[in-house]
C-alpha cells in the first residue's frame, strides 16, 4: 500500500479571502489526500518550505488579490532552491486566461478558476505523471 499524496494548500500575499482555498483543501482531503493547510498571509518562502518541511507532493496556491504573476512563480523558484522542483504547484483564483498561460510557462502547472469542479482538481493531481512515479515507488 503506498503513502497517501500530500497536499500544501496556500494563501500567498496579502489576500485575505481563503473560502476558495479551504473549499480546494476539503474536497482533497475527501478524496483521500492529506492535506496541510498553511493559512493566510504567507510569503513564498513559507509555502516552499511548508512544502519541504511536510514532504509535499504538490502545492496548490490561492490568490485573489492580482499577484499571482509575482506570487506563484516565486513559489516555484523557491522550491527549487530547496531542491524540491519535483513539487506539482497549481494555483487557482481570479486569474485572467492570458496570465495563466504565462504562469503556465513559468511552471505552474495547472490554472483553476472560480467555479471549477473540484473533481477536476482531483483528477488533475491523480493523473499527473509525477503522482504515478510517486505511486511506483512506494
Amino acid at each position: 500500500m503506498h503513502r497517501r499524496y500530500r497536499v500544501v494548500i496556500a494563501k500567498p500575499g496579502l489576500d485575505g479571502h481563503d473560502r476558495g482555498a479551504k473549499v480546494i483543501a476539503r474536497a482533497l482531503r475527501d478524496a483521500g489526500f492529506e492535506v496541510i493547510y498553511t493559512g493566510l498571509f504567507q510569503t513564498p518562502e513559507m509555502v516552499a518550505e511548508a512544502a519541504l518541511q511536510e514532504d509535499a507532493d504538490a502545492v496548490g496556491l490561492s490568490v485573489l488579490s492580482g499577484a499571482h504573476l509575482t506570487l506563484f512563480p516565486k513559489v516555484v523558484e523557491e522550491l527549487a532552491q530547496r531542491d524540491r522542483a519535483d513539487v506539482i504547484v497549481f494555483g487557482g483564483g481570479i486569474i485572467p486566461d492570458d496570465d495563466a498561460v504565462s504562469l503556465k510557462q513559468k511552471g505552474i502547472e495547472a490554472v483553476f478558476g472560480p467555479g471549477t469542479d473540484t473533481r477536476q482538481i482531483v483528477k488533475f493531481i491523480e493523473a499527473h505523471p509525477r503522482f504515478k512515479a510517486v505511486a511506483a515507488s512506494s
